[in-house]
């Protein structure tokens, strides 16, 4: 009961700031409108700050550890393939099946998991959590938006998917800001101290932004798939499967390919794979046509429930020492 404790006395602060954007987006103290300046402040400013300054500060050979890479690739292929079998089985089509299955796959590791892990476990886990981060933005969801084009053809087809969903990641700054951030290390080459100093604020506040802008979403969505009368009971049922399969099938699957790490990066990777679901993949499932309800849904419940299973995750794999040994 003591080492839970110390676990809830870490994790609680980070969920309950996300209870304080999400109530403060239910009540209109933060306006639905003003969540994409929030969203462009998180995205843009503050967490490629934070993840370039865990990448320049962490050993290059952590950050290109192979096992780590292989381990997670072969997890995260094993869920898009138990979660596209569920949801085909359902009778659902590629798009639908194809979302359902990232959101079981992609873990909140950018705006919950890398802070918090870094909290929980210390400097240290910087390195595979970032790892996870890379390989989820760029492989896991341009496989997923390949596969939701199946029931197309032409130019609509799977290889045009890909490639649009390759161009999207080139866009997005948070795989360069990790990229800068290896390259630091790799060359020991620093920016000047004036804005490094910047950087360092920007980073220092990404954590606290990044969770109050994670609950505005959550609030967001939720409004969204009320608006949408998306509650069915089947739809229950559905959200319910894919939200298992995040929360507890995703962390066991890392934890048996994990056995031949060392035991603190399979510790991580166990505790990447117990987060919420991405926040971001509604998201693209509205953008490409697929139930984006019913993906929000997902994401609601699985941030909802992780105050618990992810802080029991934690309980079952830290060492006798507990959080102190490790930080």
């Amino acid at each position: 009961m003591a080492l839970l404790a110390q676990i809830l006395g870490v994790t609680f602060p980070f969920f309950a700031l996300v209870l304080c954007g999400f109530v403060a987006a239910r009540r209109r103290l933060v306006g639905f409108e003003a969540i994409p300046g929030l969203n462009v402040f998180v995205l843009y400013l503050a967490l490629p700050c934070m993840l370039y300054r865990f990448a320049a500060r962490t050993p290059l050979a952590q950050l290109l550890d192979a096992g780590v890479v292989l381990t997670y690739l072969l997890a995260g292929l094993a869920m898009l393939a138990l979660a596209l079998a569920a949801a085909r089985r359902r009778g659902l089509g590629w798009n639908d099946a194809a979302f359902g299955a990232l959101v079981a796959a992609f873990p909140n590791s950018g705006f919950m998991g890398v802070p918090l892990l870094v909290a929980l476990l210390g400097p240290l886990a910087s390195a595979p959590a970032i790892v996870t981060l890379a390989l989820d933005m760029v492989l896991t969801s341009s496989v997923c938006i390949a596969l939701s084009r199946l029931d197309a053809g032409g130019a609509q087809g799977p290889g045009r998917a890909a490639a649009l969903a390759l161009r999207g990641m080139a866009a997005n700054p948070l795989p360069w800001a990790i990229l800068l951030g290896v390259a630091s290390s790799a060359t020991g080459l620093q920016a000047p101290p004036p804005l490094e100093r910047v950087v360092g604020l920007l980073a220092d506040c990404a954590s606290p932004a990044a969770l109050f802008t994670l609950g505005c979403v959550l609030a967001r969505t939720r409004h969204q798939a009320a608006q949408a009368k998306v509650a069915g009971t089947r739809l229950r049922g559905d959200v319910l499967e894919v939200a298992l399969l995040k929360l507890l099938v995703h962390p066991l699957v890392v934890l048996a390919l994990g056995l031949a790490l060392d035991p603190f990066s399979a510790l991580v990777l166990v505790l990447v794979a117990a987060l919420p679901s991405a926040s971001n993949v509604p998201m693209l499932a509205e953008r490409f046509g697929a139930q984006d309800g019913r993906i929000a849904q997902v994401v609601l419940l699985t941030t909802a429930a992780a105050f618990l299973t992810f802080s029991v995750a934690v309980a079952l794999r830290v060492p006798a020492g507990g959080l102190a040994r490790l930080g």
